[in-house]
């Protein structure tokens, strides 16, 4: 019989599950203004410096116990942004909030106490073990380093490995170039887990496996958050399977936020003109129903300079002056949780479509 985390805890480990704080009303993770520019000319020699605005003013919030889908074009900023919140990249400004405790400053959390909470899969899952340890000393790594004994740390790295579906006697001593790609995958959520966090960000976590092995990682990470209470950040290119896994749905658009929502609003009436054209790229599966035109046209604009006012105006057919000359601020046109920015949403912006984006266009609760 398979055990769980919870029936191997020894005394050593109980302090790295820490228990909930704040009750189930409090978000387990509340971002602020999130902000991360990189550097790519200096501004020597009485020249200005040049940003590429990766995260710009990021703002969100992630529920105890739901699924956040993170979608967006490629360099949209979704796995920097989850890079910032693990502090693998320094952010900016902003401020991170882990169950009502703010992490980092003199009075919030370590990065090594948030780093118990909250762990990250990513998406080559070769290039994210070390080739020279195998299965249980990379597992039972971060045990240690967290001041875990070799051999409880080696007890749990079989534990976890069997939670995972992988048999400890048969995987603990290989290395990663004996396995295949889903079971890599599989290490490093069993290491992810060992730890026993709160927060697991998934960044395209089975987009490099085939079909059948995705549909298997995907129903093992559904089992693991109902069986161990676990709360995933679930970022991907894959619409259908951001639909299939998550209960809210962010959009990301060259740095910002555009609209988030409950899964089953944001893919029946998505409010931003983007998002709107993200989910009318996914494939059909019936032949009679072709996509004639591109959903969206034109490339992203250039994350240097971006457009001023809304980002996507440049490529939205709704575009009017007030599009160039204000940004839109994240809000609902109609109450309730679909937030969205975007000018020809939002009541009172000047755009002729903004008193039209009432209750006839945002879905009901």
């Amino acid at each position: 019989m398979r055990q769980t985390l919870a029936s191997a805890r020894s005394p050593a480990s109980e302090t790295i599950g820490p228990l909930d704080r704040g009750g189930p009303a409090q978000p387990l993770l509340l971002v602020n203004g999130l902000r991360k520019y990189f550097p790519i000319k200096s501004g020597g020699l009485g020249g200005s410096a040049t940003y590429v605005k990766a995260v710009d003013d990021v703002s969100f919030d992630v529920k105890k116990g739901e699924t956040l889908g993170v979608v967006g074009e490629s360099g949209c900023g979704k796995s920097t942004t989850a890079r910032l919140l693990i502090r693998l990249i320094e952010p900016d400004s902003g401020t991170i909030v882990l169950d009502g405790d703010p992490v980092g400053g003199p009075r919030g959390l370590s990065l090594r106490e948030m780093r118990r909470q909250v762990q990250m899969v990513f998406q080559d899952s070769y290039a994210s073990l070390n080739p020279r340890l195998t299965i249980r000393d990379t597992i039972a790594f971060g045990l240690k380093a967290n001041g875990i004994d070799r051999a409880t740390a080696g007890k749990r790295a079989g534990t976890v490995l069997d939670l995972v579906g992988l048999n400890p006697s048969m995987f603990e001593q290989r290395y990663p170039h004996e396995l295949s790609g889903g079971q890599r995958q599989r290490v490093n959520i069993a290491r992810a887990l060992a730890l026993e966090p709160r927060l697991v960000m998934l960044d395209e976590a089975v987009s490099a496996l085939d079909k059948s092995v995705e549909a298997q990682v995907l129903n093992l990470l559904q089992e693991l958050k109902s069986r161990l209470s676990l709360t995933y950040i679930f970022i991907s290119h894959d619409l259908n399977v951001v639909q299939h896994v998550s209960d809210r749905v962010l959009v990301m658009y060259l740095g910002k936020v555009i609209e988030l929502g409950p899964v089953d609003a944001l893919y029946r009436n998505p409010l931003h003109p983007y998002t709107e054209g993200l989910l009318s790229s996914r494939l059909s599966m019936s032949p009679r129903k072709r996509i004639e035109k591109p959903p969206l046209s034109g490339d992203p604009p250039n994350p240097v300079n971006p457009p001023s006012g809304c980002r996507f105006r440049t490529r939205c057919h709704l575009a009017e002056d007030v599009c160039s000359k204000l940004e839109p601020k994240l809000g609902a046109p109609a109450g309730g949780p679909h937030i969205v920015a975007c000018h020809a949403r939002t009541p009172g912006s000047g755009h002729s479509l903004a008193g039209k984006a009432g209750p006839a266009t945002t879905p009901s609760s």
